[in-house]
């Protein structure tokens, strides 16, 4: 792997054998890698933990779906680790962002996933009756700053149907949830 050549294949190997896995874990490694890639900014660990446990078409989180980082380590394989001084989520090299690019069909729909995704948790019960302050609402929901902050780029980038009605139902009651960002 002088120089660069080789690693190509080593992160389509790494990629084979993460779409190999079980079902869930796949799904999990892959919508990981996803939002590593394509987040505006470098995901807090918490922040991305929620980020995946998103149900699309719940109202309610259930804490019960958040992942704990070590088994989406795992699952990704090697190619995602923590950076323990920013506790974010970053890849294992940037070469893998580069290689990541050169595909665009593996997150054909990451921009209108993630606002989405960002969408509904602004919608949750949980996120609607958190109080106005932010320092309660980043510690009990992690992911609703970014969520707040990021979900309009993320549709400007790639605007869908399934972030219609979300993004109406969140304009509509704009006042309560402005005192969350």
């Amino acid at each position: 792997m002088n120089n660069g050549v080789g690693l190509g294949g080593a992160y389509a190997a790494t990629l084979e054998r993460i779409k190999a896995q079980d079902g869930e874990k796949a799904k999990l490694a892959l919508a990981t890698l996803m939002w590593v890639c394509h987040s505006e900014r470098p995901l807090q660990v918490d922040e991305l933990c929620h980020a995946l446990a998103v149900e699309i078409g719940s109202a309610d989180f259930d804490p019960d779906n958040v992942s704990l980082i070590p088994s989406l380590l795992s699952y990704c394989q090697g190619l995602i680790t923590v950076d323990k001084e920013a506790s974010t989520v970053r890849l294992i090299h940037h070469s893998l962002q580069e290689y990541i690019s050169t595909y665009p069909g593996l997150f054909a729909t990451a921009h209108s996933t993630m606002a989405e995704t960002c969408l509904i948790y602004l919608n949750l019960q949980q996120v609607k009756k958190l109080p106005p302050h932010p320092v309660p609402a980043e510690q009990s929901m992690p992911f609703v700053k970014y969520c707040s902050r990021y979900w309009g780029t993320h549709a400007k980038r790639e605007f869908s149907d399934r972030t219609t009605s979300p993004s109406l139902e969140l304009l509509s009651q704009y006042e309560t949830h402005i005192s969350a960002t």
